[in-house]
């Protein structure tokens, strides 16, 4: 089933195994997949010594395999065949349990998983086309390694169509925790612990010591102004740690970037590596899946509490975490989100080929969003706030020669409808005649630009009435020690390439207002 070139590439990445490992195959043969299934993990486990297979014949429809160590379960299992984007998630597992893997979470991620309160039963459908779903896998498959009172398995909705249809899912990835939906779509490690953490709750720890860590500099933020600022920062020979959810922050979420000089075409995924080397060229502290809980930022010393009792000291502070996508905030989203309203349109858009569906939002996000799904979608229908599309005239261009996209404007979205299991219809308000009309369809894309993560510092910094940090023309904040650079500021136009431009100023700010004596 796998080439020869990818059969040698995993040869090379087990090469370094130690541990004793099996693929306990479960598995009805006359399942149109069954075969395909016993192929593919036979010839994983052809790639070393270290991995055996184990074939239970079963006549009840069953497509699954679980990971075994040493003869005892590890608590990883996937139903369906991890191919695709979720290949990588069947090597991490080995790897992890091994103890090989780079996405090993640090010591104070893993003293808060194994705290965990189990026994906790997770289940991720997912879908192999998608870019976000091997993030949600591979998270929940290492706590499932760390705390044995934790199981996840990866499901293939494809695969196993009716029941992702009797479980309602419209969007992947979407996690259920004991029957119950837990998270639908992108996420993080941290996001995802702490919504267990809020579910099942914390066994008291052998070591509840908080740790606390010092720097020089501490960049809040891991994407485009994170990375340049630490980078900058760390040139000047100063320690510098990098406190953040994720490396590459929003970008990863790109698609495709042709805008960053010099550089033709990239993609999300591609520059937020690229990031990460970097950074890690320079000995830069990094420590992802933080979430921020309080600052002090008072006196010559700034402190950064996160979740879990960790905190973070520097006399500099560079803020640099960016934005996320806005939502509609009007009744009936929440209640459908995972259930006909969704996000990605290169994720869930599957789910409604030959579909009716919305797209809120004109820019070039909401454009190239209509523009996708137009070929997947029977219908696809635009609701743009303003009286014209925001949108670059070459994307407006193409969206208007399509035979199935409507284009309506002054339109404001008033109310997600739905029958209680999923979305039945949007509720759109004209902005110039005031009448509301209800559009009948199966799914909404919300893609109505970003809103600044700036939350944890609206009570100690200066910002505008949509809640960017409001800088000088040097990053400085009102606060001296404090900087804030990219999308999270008010620094107009908020670009990739603006972003490294003012990470590298704040840094040269914070180490110019060192050597001058404001910062201790």
């Amino acid at each position: 089933m796998l080439d020869t070139t990818i059969l040698d590439q995993v040869r090379g990445v087990f090469q370094a195994l130690e541990g004793s490992y099996t693929f306990n195959v479960t598995v009805d043969r006359s399942h149109e997949k069954g075969e395909e299934l016993i192929g593919f993990v036979q010839d994983v486990a052809s790639c070393s010594d270290k991995i055996s297979v184990r074939i239970n014949e079963s006549a009840y429809k069953e497509l699954e395999f679980s990971l075994w160590k040493e003869g005892q379960e590890t608590g990883v299992k996937f139903r369906g065949i991890p191919s695709g984007h979720e290949f990588t998630s069947l090597l991490l597992a080995v790897l992890n349990v091994d103890g090989k893997a780079k996405n090993l979470p640090d010591e104070m991620l893993t003293r808060r998983i194994k705290a965990l309160k189990g026994p906790i039963s997770l289940k991720t459908y997912v879908s192999l086309s998608c870019t976000n779903c091997p993030d949600i896998v591979q998270a929940l498959n290492i706590m499932a390694l760390l705390n044995p009172s934790i199981d996840h398995e990866m499901i293939d909705g494809a695969v196993f169509q009716e029941e992702a249809d009797i479980m309602r899912i419209q969007a992947v990835p979407t996690v259920y925790a004991d029957g119950k939906q837990l998270h639908v779509g992108r996420g993080t490690l941290g996001e995802l612990l702490e919504k267990l953490e809020r579910t099942f709750g914390c066994e008291s720890q052998d070591d509840p010591q908080p740790i606390e860590r010092k720097y020089d500099v501490i960049v809040l933020g891991g994407g485009p102004a994170g990375a340049s600022a630490a980078i900058y920062s760390a040139r000047k020979g100063l320690e510098v740690a990098i406190v953040a959810e994720r490396v590459g922050g929003q970008v990863k979420e790109t698609v495709g970037i042709e805008n960053l000089i010099s550089v033709p075409y990239t993609t999300g995924a591609e520059l937020a590596n690229a990031l990460k080397t970097h950074i890690d060229t320079y000995g830069i502290g990094v420590f992802e899946n933080r979430k921020i809980e309080s600052v002090a930022f008072e006196g010559s010393e700034k402190k950064i509490h996160v979740v879990g009792g960790e905190t973070f000291v520097a006399p500099a502070v560079i803020i640099a975490t960016g934005a996320s996508w806005r939502k509609l905030n009007v009744p009936g989203e929440a209640e459908y989100i995972g259930r006909g309203v969704a996000f990605c349109p290169h994720c869930d858009g599957p789910f409604y080929e030959g579909k009716d569906v919305a797209v809120v939002g004109g820019g070039n996000s909401g454009i190239e969003a209509a523009i996708d799904l137009a070929g997947i979608c029977r219908k696809v229908t635009v609701f743009e706030f303003a009286d014209t599309l925001k949108a670059d005239q070459v994307l407006v261009d193409k969206a208007k020669s399509l035979s199935n996209m409507q284009i309506i404007t002054s339109a404001q979205t008033t109310q997600v409808l739905g029958n209680g299991e999923k979305v039945t219809a949007i509720r759109v308000k004209d902005r110039v005649s005031g009448k509301e009309e209800d559009y009948s369809l199966d799914g909404i894309f919300v893609q109505i630009g970003l809103a600044a993560n700036s939350a944890p510092f609206r009570d100690v910094l200066e910002m505008t009435r949509i809640g960017e940090i409001i800088t000088d023309e040097y990053c400085r904040t009102a606060n001296p020690g404090v900087y804030a650079a990219g999308d999270v500021s008010n620094v107009p136009y908020k670009q990739i390439i603006i972003a490294m431009g003012e990470g590298a100023k704040a840094a040269l700010s914070a180490f110019d207002d060192r050597i001058r004596g404001i910062l201790k």
